[in-house]
């Protein structure tokens, strides 16, 4: 990470750099290393350097109190940062790395159960005693009090990711995009850090983040590693990692660099990271995208599937909802395609949406995904509800026809790779909402579409229907459906 930085900060001894989220210590400790090589002309006496950098140049704040007394054993050799141990005796045991309390902020009335900066339930405001997890960069604690005026050159680190919100299950807020915010609020000359890559598709709490980031034209370098477990061997972290450098001065593309096993795919590409209201990761595919976007038969641009695609919950039905098992003694019975198994309702118990039953129907998971390092298929298998057939939120409804036939030729299309390859730029998780079907073009369904013909129709190469081969596993299609 620290190597996105200009060579010229290593030689720099007036610059002050600033971990907001320190836990081993490792950010400052790499930095203090090469200001120790890079300042040797400035200062020839490595005693008298060593002083500088470390009591002048280096600030953090531990993210917990046990993460204080690891990073200063790590940065300073002790934890005891006014021991002789240390290696530089500052007049506190904190040195510049203190674990700096706050509290979480609620509002009222309904919105008292969580923190309005970070979403943590009431129930992490332990009192003064015990650590509540209210990290101080961005609930309002640092800088301290005692350094008011302080001004920071280059902010670097690894933020905590998320938080638990106490929602259903291992339901989990992100909490990583607020401390970007703050350090870019600094208006520091660089900020760099490392995030879960969901930003770029947005989500939970990252939609207007996301926004943000990608029209800020001082995102000068991005590297992503969209492979699970490469970024953190070990560790699961849907939709991958990345790290990106923010420069205050820069005003203009953004090079993107995209890593596979730890090494570089291609070379970087730069490119305005703003082109789409999502950021598209692999610069191979980007050409295509555009080659998509662009097609303008009769000089009318395609509308997308986003338009026919349903929300979520398409009947008003939860995912764990089930009918009855059969049909018997139910006075109007409607088939209900649930999670793992097909029960039945009476048609008045629908919700929402009952004209739909009586459509031909395309019904999709609404989440697909695997444990697998790398994602293949990205849509399931296409389900074709009849009339008189209805779903739950497991599923959405990808469209609705008056045949049969249309319904069929519909399904065709969902299967080919062209279809899940644009999908697969604007899925960074498992989920299959509406959303991810936005780059996919609406066409007509007169005809049983193929790979081949979609290849052709939009103008592609060699080289990216190899690209796209390469990234999505074929999904055999039914035999196709006789004109009727």
């Amino acid at each position: 990470m620290l190597d996105l930085l200009p060579d010229a900060v290593w030689r720099e001894p007036s610059y002050r750099w600033f971990d907001p989220f320190c836990k081993s210590g490792v950010f400052l400790r790499e930095v203090a290393a090469r200001l120790l090589d890079g300042l040797e002309y400035w200062e020839p006496d490595f005693e008298k350097r060593r002083e500088h950098i470390f009591r002048k140049m280096l600030f953090g704040a531990s993210i917990t109190e046990m993460t204080g007394h690891i990073a200063r054993r790590s940065v300073y050799y002790s934890r005891d940062a006014s021991s002789p141990r240390s290696v530089v005796e500052f007049e506190t045991a904190d040195g510049n790395l203190p674990f700096v309390t706050a509290k979480h902020i609620f509002g009222k009335g309904a919105k008292s159960k969580s923190c309005v900066v970070c979403g943590a339930p009431s129930a992490l405001e332990r009192g003064d005693k015990r650590e509540n997890h209210a990290y101080a960069f961005i609930h309002g604690g640092f800088p301290t009090k005692e350094l008011p005026d302080m001004k920071f050159d280059v902010i670097v680190g690894n933020p905590p990711y998320q938080t638990e919100d106490g929602g259903h299950g291992a339901s989990a807020t992100p909490i990583y995009q607020h401390f970007v915010e703050a350090a870019i609020k600094l208006n520091p000359r660089y900020v760099l850090m490392i995030t879960p890559s969901r930003w770029f598709t947005g989500g939970k709490g990252l939609d207007q983040f996301r926004a943000r980031m990608l029209a800020d034209k001082r995102m000068r370098k991005l590297v992503d590693y969209p492979k699970l477990y490469d970024g953190f061997p070990g560790v699961k972290i849907r939709g991958g990692v990345s790290y990106f450098l923010w420069a205050r001065e820069h005003s203009g593309l953004c090079s993107v660099q995209t890593m596979w096993d730890g090494k570089p795919i291609g070379g970087p590409a730069e490119r305005n990271l703003g082109a789409y209201d999502v950021l598209v990761r692999r610069n191979e595919a980007v050409s295509i995208l555009e080659k998509v976007r662009s097609f303008k038969p009769a000089g009318v641009s395609e509308t997308t599937l986003a338009k026919r695609v349903s929300g979520a919950k398409p009947f008003g039905l939860r995912t764990f909802f089930h009918g009855a098992a059969g049909p018997d003694g139910l006075s109007n019975p409607v088939k209900l395609y649930g999670s793992q198994r097909v029960s039945w309702v009476e048609r008045a118990s629908i919700p929402q949406n009952s004209e739909w039953i009586d459509d031909w129907k395309v019904l999709l998971s609404a989440v697909q995904g695997t444990s697998a390092a790398v994602e293949t298929m990205f849509l399931g298998k296409p389900i074709i509800g009849a009339p008189g057939e209805a779903c739950t939120e497991t599923y959405v409804v990808t469209g609705r026809f008056s045949s049969e036939l249309e319904a069929k030729r519909y399904a065709v299309y969902l299967r080919t790779r062209f279809v899940r390859f644009l999908v697969s730029l604007r899925k960074a998780t498992q989920h299959a909402t509406r959303d991810v079907y936005a780059f996919v073009p609406d066409l007509a369904v007169n005809r049983d579409w193929t790979d081949g013909m979609l290849y052709e129709r939009y103008g592609l190469t060699s080289t990216e229907i190899e690209f796209i081969e390469s990234q999505v596993k074929e999904m055999p299609a039914p035999s196709p459906v006789a004109s009727k």
